[in-house]
């Protein structure tokens, strides 16, 4: 039976994290990544469509922790100790230097994902970490305070244990057998299923908007805003990612067939539009209504709500009637929208589920239940939305393993 100090199981990037930063606090200790696959990295290697969203230009640790529906309490301690900042000067040391996009998102100045892993595999080489591929853990247990893996290529053992696994249901399922409980895994990041006549000819539109998600007696369970896009399958953009990633478990049990509310001018109520609406007829009666945008609303989107208001194409200002003119205002302010399913967002499949939080000690990231066991990553019930978050997550979680298990060898 081979014998190590560490394990880490996953070869992700919360896994070589860990394993980076344990063997620069402790280049003694014996540290294997043990990854299932044929190659190591792969989701780093698609994010942000092979670019890599290292983490997001968020430099409070309270503002970085309301991107998470699920750990947003529990990691607030942990970004006091490591967060961004630290994200940017590891990396950078590393000779990784890392740019900010408009929307926050932070890069690679290379904008190629292949920067990271060349760094995390040519530190992991210089540093003397193990890395085996095509090792499926089939079974954890403990003996004699070790650790015991059986793996499909034979049986290995180490007084630490790391699990940097993401969404593995084998693994969950393994924990579960331990005694840890598991929130069961469901989609976290997606995109809204709409087939509408109002936006069927529109993909490619975005605007800002603010979207509600209403029960089934119409009153709002949650709500978003922010920039909302329509495509050939429906919406997405920031408004609706947001929407998924709260109402994740909300979702779930409805199958994903809901209704949404849309108010393409959030920053009007139905009430002050339709006097808006009034005064612009009052000062221009011969206009045609469909034909001219109001209110930055991008043309095409604007004449779709007018007819959908009953306005005729031909019809001008001064011939609306008031009637005609509530009904655009609530087009515009409050339509409803039918939702029949999801689909996932580009690469960045994100689950929420995992390792119950309370069974974690946030301030090591070692398990409540077993002494010498730890996680980092979505292994736990932590998630984000989009932009770098939940990489941000892996590097905590990482860097916070690392530290609690060189800092026990000192003792």
């Amino acid at each position: 039976m081979k014998v190590y100090d560490v394990i880490i199981v996953g070869g992700g990037a919360a896994g070589f994290f860990t394993a980076i930063n344990i063997a620069e606090n402790n280049p003694k200790l014996r540290i294997l990544i043990l990854e299932r696959g044929t190659d190591v990295l792969t989701k780093v290697r698609i994010s942000g469509g092979g670019r890599c969203n290292v983490t997001h230009a968020e430099f409070s640790p309270k503002e970085l922790t309301l991107n998470y529906p699920r750990g947003e309490k529990e990691l607030l301690g942990p970004f006091h100790t490591f967060m961004t900042g630290d994200t940017i000067e590891w990396f950078e040391k590393r000779g990784v230097e890392l740019k900010i996009e408009e929307d926050g998102r932070m890069f690679p100045i290379s904008d190629s994902s292949l920067t990271i892993i060349d760094c995390f595999v040519s530190e992991t080489e210089r540093l003397g970490v193990k890395v085996l591929k095509g090792h499926l853990v089939q079974s954890i247990s403990q003996e004699d305070g070790n650790w015991i893996l059986s793996t499909s290529e034979g049986d290995l053992t180490s007084e630490k244990l790391v699990l940097a696994t993401g969404s593995n249901t084998k693994i969950w399922k393994l924990l579960e057998g331990l005694g840890h409980t598991v929130e069961a895994p469901v989609p976290s990041l997606f995109t809204f299923n709409i087939k509408d006549d109002r936006i069927a000819e529109l993909p490619g539109i975005a605007l800002p908007a603010s979207v509600k998600i209403l029960d089934a007696e119409g009153k709002n369970i949650l709500e978003s805003e922010g920039p909302l896009l329509i495509t050939h399958w429906g919406m997405s953009g920031p408004a609706i990612l947001k929407l998924s990633a709260w109402g994740a478990r909300l979702l779930a049990p409805l199958n994903y067939m809901f209704r949404i509310n849309v108010n393409w001018l959030p920053d009007f109520s139905e009430e002050i539009l339709i006097s808006k609406l009034k005064e612009h007829k009052a000062e221009n009666p011969k206009q045609n209504v469909s034909k001219y945008a109001q209110f930055d609303i991008p043309k095409r989107l604007w004449k779709s709500l007018v007819m959908a208001s009953g306005i005729d194409e031909s019809k001008k200002w001064a011939d609306t009637t008031n009637v005609e003119l509530q009904k655009l205002s609530n087009q515009l302010t409050g339509g409803i929208f039918e939702v029949s399913g999801k689909s996932t967002f580009k690469e960045e499949f994100v689950t929420a589920g995992g390792v119950n939080l309370k069974e974690v000690n946030f301030k090591t990231f070692e398990s409540r239940i077993y002494k010498n066991l730890y996680f980092a990553g979505e292994v736990l019930n932590i998630d984000a939305i989009t932009g770098g978050f939940n990489f941000q997550n892996a590097w905590t979680g990482g860097y916070m393993v690392a530290r609690a298990i060189t800092s026990s060898y000192q003792k």
